[in-house]
């Protein structure tokens, strides 16, 4: 069974902060914590986190304050 490589993304100008672990299509997210969402796929499987206001809340942690690479724009399934 092959890994997948996790990447991590994030948009200085919203502060958002993704953790990709899974290539698809995302079918629903779950509220985890506030600010903190679990992106779906249709069976279920985790294809990501996202993290809202991520400077304020794990910025000194990873010291997020010059940025990660550019976000990329997401598969999302309406």
């Amino acid at each position: 069974m092959k890994k997948a490589k996790s990447k991590i993304y994030y948009d200085k100008k919203t502060d958002t902060l993704w953790l990709n672990v899974k290539g698809g299509l995302e079918e629903e997210y779950k509220e985890v914590a506030p600010g903190v969402n679990v992106e779906l796929n249709k069976k279920g499987e985790v294809l990501g986190i996202e993290i809202l206001n991520a400077s304020k809340v794990i910025g000194s942690k990873l010291g997020i304050k010059t940025g990660f690479s550019p976000a990329i724009a997401h598969k999302i399934r309406k």
